[in-house]
């Protein structure tokens, strides 16, 4: 099995799974009332971030990544949800930007969206014109042998 160690941002195919864009540990807040760090496994794919318990946060429902600050030896940042929930995360800063990996693949994957969605409206724009098409060729050619 191939593994991505958390400071290489490779991408590997792992068995079983669609591909890996980074694979280590983070920090992240709790949501109870003392606001705990706690350290999880995660794994970026090209669908979203996959936490150690089975908790996905997909790219379809993220809004953005910020970064909110650098602060002894730790960067910040903040997932930003559809729903307007804010998940809070930290990591070294000497070690893989998670932030900037996380912000560059929710990137990625919007982009790869708009492409197919241009795509799906130029063929369905296409498939409405080609009767047209096929008619005024057939009249154009009714016209010229005619004569």
């Amino acid at each position: 099995m191939l593994c991505v160690r958390q400071n290489v941002s490779e991408q590997v195919i792992k068995p079983g799974g669609g591909l890996t864009h980074l694979d280590g540990r983070l920090e992240k807040r709790s949501s109870g009332l003392l606001q705990l760090w706690k350290k999880k496994r995660c794994v970026l794919t090209e669908d979203g971030l996959r936490l150690q318990s089975s908790k996905e946060l997909r790219f379809e429902r993220m809004v953005t990544v910020d970064c909110v600050e650098y602060k002894r030896g730790l960067v910040y940042f903040t997932v930003v949800m559809a729903t307007g929930k804010e998940i809070d995360f930290r990591c070294p800063q000497d070690g893989t930007a998670w932030n900037a990996e996380i912000a560059l693949a929710l990137v990625r994957y919007k982009n790869l969206q708009a492409i197919q969605t241009g795509r799906n409206r130029h063929l369905s724009s296409a498939e409405t014109l080609e009767p047209q098409i096929t008619t005024m060729v057939r009249v154009i050619y009714k016209l010229h042998f005619s004569i």
